[in-house]
């Protein structure tokens, strides 16, 4: 009998934000983080796939990450579930993905990351589209959706960040948006 021995599917609790005014949300994220800042250069390519999506985010020359995620395109808190799966060598992972599933966009960003206890803040500035926020709010085994999706709307407040300010969808989306107008 063959087991399966991949491990669970991490989750977290996302929400996304238009930002018109970077260093003010910064200045109120620095505020509320126990941990932080880290600046992170990011270039994802998202490949072609039938379940979820599939990106490969090269943070360097000889690290990235291969990154397969699930989580529905709506604008307020929402569940994302996903793997990760380092790689030395991103390059290499790129040509193979792309010429075996085809690629479906590619988004460069600076993100600087702000830590307040499990949840991440990002602050983005996304070439071609400007400047968003992300939170990522990490649930424990046993926490809840409703838990996380709480403590979203906690930092969002705390942020200054309004409903009318969220977008669905990721920046892959947003830039082939862009291309049709």
């Amino acid at each position: 009998m063959h087991k399966d021995h991949r491990e669970p599917a991490r989750r977290n609790v996302e929400i996304k934000a238009r930002v018109a005014d970077l260093a003010a949300i910064e200045r109120r994220a620095a505020d509320l983080a126990d941990g932080g800042p880290f600046d992170l250069d990011q270039d994802d390519t998202f490949f072609v796939c039938p379940n979820g999506r599939l990106k490969l985010r090269q943070l360097a020359r000889d690290r990235g990450e291969l990154i397969h995620y699930e989580r529905p395109d709506q604008g307020g808190p929402k569940l994302s579930r996903y793997v990760i799966a380092p790689t030395p060598d991103p390059a290499a992972l790129r040509e193979a993905l792309s010429r075996a599933w085809g690629t479906a966009g590619r988004v460069r960003k600076r993100r600087r990351l702000y830590l307040v206890g499990d949840t991440r803040i990002h602050l983005d500035r996304v070439e071609q589209l400007g400047d968003f926020l992300e939170l990522e709010v990490v649930l424990a085994p046993a926490q809840s959706v409703a838990e996380g999706e709480e403590e979203a709307r906690r930092i969002m407040a705390a942020l200054g960040v309004a409903d009318e300010d969220l977008v669905s969808g990721a920046y892959v989306d947003l830039l082939e948006a862009r291309k049709g107008e």
